[in-house]
């Protein structure tokens, strides 16, 4: 490599400024070099054929790197830290239809729960384990016996295994949490390593709290940790405190100062407390990094976590700059994202990078004209490439089961020979009664029969609703449970919708309080489907359901019973465990 003036080149040139960090030249875990430019990245200025492909930048007389780009591992945790996110929590059906999506997209890791959390979580790994094929399934232990005894229990049947273990190492967890010196710390580590090494060959050590831990203490724990039989070792970011100087600086610091740093992955775990998650990752690769654990969506613990979809299209977009590429399926990317929104109820905001559903959108009259002449303009990704279609498929009541299959996995979705069935004989109830059925209506159709799954212990057979301004509203409900129906008729409430929750209360012996209750349209035009997402707490314990028809009474009905039949199950598994 050599430095040049960028007034020697002969093409005509755009200086672009970026973080200055401390320049270094080591070796990273897969031996490749690594210099980081000093302030000033210079590009050649044919951003136009760059995005389309037909041309390589030529860095020849440029401070960057030569060498053919790192792979980057994803390690994705959108079942462990994302479904700790409040309102998150998802039953058995739809964790393995995330972790089936997850594997689809191409992710290296699926961190599949904390198994010795709880039977549920136990379990899903266990199932994840036994079904998910072409990635490595993850389980979280803490740096205890039991633990990973636990998780090993729940690994044992995946063909690819890893056992995932923390142990805090920063000095107010010392002090406040575990109340143990840093011996005791060492050692503590070192045991529960060797532990996990010996059932698998595949283990992440992870520091808690590393991003705060003094330097001297962390090399120390990480240099243990790896002649005990770590091969990755992860540097979390725990309470997304960190800038990206500091994690570039504190990577950097471990690849010069850990003897043995070449015998593992370094990999990074930030949140997102102060919105510098997604900062924070790309600097630590940055710097040597080789994983980065992110969640779909950015969903996690308080604020979030880094976003895998900005992380990955990040490393893609600017390629030039980090030289590092990922296994990740980037046109999944969206209908992976609309998936967990779906499946958990959360939102993504309009404006969210790279799945949002504003991401691609251009209302400005000069960026319109812009786009017209030239979309390079004012898009430096293009949408096709992260599953943004441009056609809307319209289906009909004269469409049959495959082709309602094939657009659902188009969207994102895998459904298996039972919820195919019952989605399309719901496809063909509302084909009556609509003309025509976008992407919208087979997302909430599709979607509603992925929530339910095979809880179904109530399902609805008819309703009857009368409303008047100023009249107490009156339902007659109908439900069947088994070869059972009950009919109760309400007249009390605020509105039919209000009426319609006291129906499902009497009639299941369910009583909930309704938490949240929202209420948006699938698609276009006033036959659109009404998809209802309700939110009720039983027993101080927060369910969430879902429901969709053209009908905002009936959604309200289906969304209902939906959580209620959640709660049965979850009695019902508690009682069987």
């Amino acid at each position: 490599m050599k430095r040049c003036p960028a007034a020697r080149t002969s093409r005509r040139l755009t200086v672009l400024r970026l973080p200055k960090y401390p320049s270094c030249r080591t070796k990273a875990p897969n031996s490749i070099d690594f210099v980081e430019p000093s302030g000033f990245f210079v590009a050649l200025d044919r951003t136009r054929d760059l995005l389309r492909g037909r041309e390589t930048r030529n860095f020849s007389d440029c401070d960057v790197m030569t060498q053919s780009d790192r792979m980057i591992k994803i390690f994705d945790t959108t079942l462990r830290d994302g479904e700790q996110s409040p309102g998150a929590s998802m039953n058995m059906a739809e964790k393995l239809e995330i972790a089936q999506a997850l594997a689809e997209l191409g992710v290296d890791i699926i961190e599949a729960g904390f198994p010795i959390a709880s039977p549920g979580d136990f379990e899903s790994v266990r199932q994840i384990a036994q079904s998910v094929r072409g990635v490595t399934i993850c389980g979280l232990a803490r740096c205890a016996d039991k633990d990973i005894d636990r998780a090993w229990e729940a690994l044992k049947s995946a063909p690819q295994a890893r056992i995932h273990i923390f142990l805090a190492t920063s000095a107010i967890h010392r002090e406040f949490k575990l109340r143990m010196t840093t011996d005791e710390i060492v050692e503590r580590a070192v045991a529960g390593v060797k532990r996990g090494a010996s059932y698998c060959d595949d283990i992440e050590f992870s520091p808690e709290d590393a991003c705060r831990t003094e330097h001297d203490f962390l090399c120390r724990v990480v240099e243990a940790a790896i002649d005990a039989g770590a091969t990755t070792i992860n540097i979390p970011d725990t309470v997304g405190y960190a800038t990206p100087s500091e994690v570039f600086e504190r990577i950097t610091m471990l690849r010069n100062r850990v003897p043995n740093i070449d015998k593992a992955i370094i990999s990074t775990h930030c949140h997102d407390d102060l919105g510098l998650a997604v900062a924070n990752s790309l600097a630590a690769v940055h710097a040597g990094a080789g994983q980065i654990e992110c969640t779909i969506n950015g969903i996690g613990e308080r604020a979030g976590n880094a976003a895998l979809e900005e992380v990955v299209m990040a490393l893609r977009t600017r390629q030039d700059f980090y030289h590092c590429t990922t296994r990740i399926e980037t046109k999944r990317l969206v209908p992976t994202s609309r998936l967990l929104t779906k499946t958990t109820g959360l939102v993504v905001q309009r404006n969210k990078a790279i799945v949002g559903r504003n991401a691609f959108a251009h209302e400005s009259g000069i960026h319109q004209d812009g786009m017209l002449k030239e979309r390079t303009t004012y898009e430096i990704m293009v949408p096709e490439d992260v599953g943004v279609s441009k056609t809307d498929l319209v289906l009909g009541k004269h469409s049959g089961r495959a082709a309602l299959a094939d657009r659902a996995r188009a969207l994102g979705y895998t459904l298996s020979g039972e919820q195919l069935q019952q989605a399309f004989e719901q496809f063909k109830l509302l084909a009556n009664k609509k003309k025509e059925l976008y992407d919208g209506d087979i997302i909430a159709l599709v979607q509603q029969e992925i929530s339910g799954g095979s809880n179904r212990e109530w399902t609805l057979v008819d309703y009857e609703v009368t409303s008047a301004r100023n009249k107490t509203p009156h339902v007659r409900l109908t439900l069947k449970r088994g070869d059972t129906e009950k009919t109760e008729t309400v007249e009390q409430g605020d509105g039919p919708i209000d009426a319609a929750f006291w129906a499902v209360e009497r009639i299941t012996g369910i009583e909930v309080v309704c938490k949240d209750f929202q209420v948006r349209s699938a698609t276009l035009g006033r036959d659109a489907i009404g998809e209802v997402t309700v939110e009720i707490e039983h027993k101080g314990r927060s369910y969430r359901g879902i429901g969709a028809s053209t009908d905002s009474v009936e959604s309200t009905i289906l969304a209902m019973l939906n959580a209620v039949n959640r709660i049965i199950a979850e009695k019902a598994y508690a009682e069987t465990a």
